[in-house]
């Protein structure tokens, strides 16, 4: 299991903090502070060193991407024919570089990887398999499922 940065140093009002951001990211420091019991110079102070440790990436705004003309969303698994660091570099660097993708993993099983993709509808969905995903170099396999209907999606993760 994986060890957070914050081992021992983490604590409830990190937590608080962390929780409150997961569901709104552009609360004001003020009534950040607030919520967590704490005065806002001390919130920003604990922001700030959640930034520098990594724990908080960034600020986003999630979008919806129907509205913005993306009704296709699929998963793409890709087996790619050899596996050493080189190959796998560029197939990373590959897939990091299409726009469609939203997310790659990389991936133990029958598949190596696993892309999040969108795509305006199923002509341009084909588009992108057989004129971008299909022209890379060392793809051996794709099965695409495309998905139906979405019940559940978040970005909120569980703190302990």
């Amino acid at each position: 299991m994986a060890k957070s940065v914050f081992e021992g140093a983490f604590d409830q009002l990190d937590r608080a903090i962390l929780e409150e951001l997961q569901v709104n990211g552009r609360i004001s420091v003020a009534d950040l502070a607030r919520k967590v019991f704490l005065s806002p110079p001390a919130v920003y102070q604990r922001m700030k060193r959640l930034e520098r440790a990594g724990m908080i990436r960034g600020y986003v705004a999630l979008i919806d991407r129907e509205q913005a003309g993306l009704d296709v969303l699929c998963f793409i698994r890709v087996s790619v024919q050899g596996h050493s660091r080189e190959q796998m570099e560029a197939m990373r660097a590959a897939v990091g570089a299409l726009p469609q993708v939203l997310e790659c993993y990389h991936m133990a099983g029958a598949f190596d990887l696993l892309l999040k993709v969108v795509a305006a509808d199923n002509r341009a969905l084909e588009r992108f398999i057989s004129e971008h995903l299909m022209t890379l170099a060392g793809i051996e396999k794709i099965e695409t499922s495309v998905v139906l209907n979405e019940f559940k999606t978040t970005t909120a993760v569980t703190l302990k």
